[in-house]
Parts: C-alpha cells; structure tokens; sequence
C-alpha cells in the first residue's frame, strides 16, 4: 500500500469508535457490572432446584435409560446371539456370547440364543445405537436410571439376568418349544400371539413348578 493511500485510509477511520477506552462514564461506570450481567439476573429468580430421589421429575418418552432384552408373547427371549449391538457400541460397553438352540433347550427362536449377555455401564455412553443394530427388536432402552449407580464396578456390570424383560401375565417362561408349525421368520413379524396348549404341555411335562404355569395363557398359535 503507498504512502498517499495509507494516509487516506486512515482518516477514514474515526479512533474514537475502534479504540476500547474510549467510553464515556456511565459506560465506565457500568463496565463492571456487565460481565456479571448473567450471574446477577438470576439471583432473583426462582429456586428449580430438584429434590432427588425425593421428588422424582418424570424423563421424556425417548429418554434413553437402562437397556433391555425383551420377549416374545409366548415367553421366548428374542435375542438371538447375532451380535450386532456389540459391533455397533461405540465404547465397546456390550458383550454377547451366542449358544445353540436345542429341542429340550429352546430359548429362542431360530438356532441360537445369547446365552451369555453384559453391558457395561461404566462404558456405557447411552447413544442408542445397539438398539438400532438389533435386527428382532430385542433390546430396547427404558426409561429407568436410577439402577446405573454403585457403590462398586462390578455391580456397574449387568448381567444377561439383570438385563431381561420380566414376565408378563400369560407368558411362559423358556426353554420351550416354538408354536407347532410356526418358523422363526413368524416370530420376527410378531404375530405369535402368545403360548399354546402343547408348549404348556410341554413344560408341564418337565418343569411341573415352573411359577409361570399358573398364569400361561392359551393365545393363538398365528
């Protein structure tokens, strides 16, 4: 830049409205208190704070919680070893260990069942993206977290058993049978509708104190 356009670029600047010390002095007055504009605002409005675990404020309907492994109507598990959350989870918080659906050991439909299943919540980063891995909707996310604390690491470790969908009135509980005539792609698309007279039969026959039996439904078998 030469020397005549410096010159007449710097009188087109008035040092008055660029220079920071340039205030008058309400504004020297007031400086400051501006920074402390925020803190001091909210001073004076209303305590929010919430009395937990007292006074529990109700989570979002998608609020991401506690995970777990659901079931079928019939009562069998519908995770099937696959493996996918795991590959998904991005902190590497999920274990799976697939084993092999037996005729007198049926846990779900198809040929394998998770029979080993951990995740860890101290990994645990509640993205949700094990649940859209899942191809048979087998793991869901609650609403729940009171559960993710402990007063040690292992008990931040759940179990497959920790992890399961309780029992709802009209399930029995696995192993069992499938529904007679029915494949696992039947399962898949839900349209079992809950146990049949041979599958209560059937766990009649061998676990005779199974607690669920008493209230095992008789649902369609499709």
């Amino acid at each position: 830049m030469s020397e005549n356009n410096k010159k007449s670029y710097d009188d087109r600047i008035d040092p008055a409205l660029y220079s920071p010390t340039k205030k008058g002095p309400i504004g020297r007055f007031f400086a400051p208190v501006a920074g402390f504009g925020v803190t001091i605002s909210s001073m004076f409005r209303p305590v929010v704070t919430e009395q937990y675990p007292f006074e529990r404020v109700p989570t979002q309907p998608r609020f991401h919680g506690r995970h777990q492994l659901n079931r079928y109507a019939d009562g069998l598990e519908r995770c099937i070893g696959c493996e996918l959350c795991a590959w998904a989870c991005p902190a590497d918080a999920i274990y799976v260990e697939a084993g092999a659906n037996t005729p007198d050991a049926q846990y779900a439909p198809g040929e394998r069942f998770g029979k080993v299943y951990q995740i860890n919540y101290l990994r645990c980063i509640l993205c949700g993206l094990c649940i859209q891995a899942c191809p048979t909707r087998a793991l869901t996310m609650t609403n729940d977290f009171d559960e993710l604390v402990g007063p040690t690491r292992e008990s931040l470790i759940f179990e497959k058993q920790d992890l399961l969908a309780p029992m709802l009135d009209g399930m029995l509980a696995a192993p069992h049978p499938m529904v007679a005539g029915t494949t696992d792609d039947d399962y898949y698309r839900d349209e079992i509708t809950g146990p049949t007279e041979e599958q209560i039969d059937w766990v009649r026959s061998r676990r005779p104190d199974d607690p669920t039996l008493a209230k095992a439904g008789k649902g369609a078998e499709k």
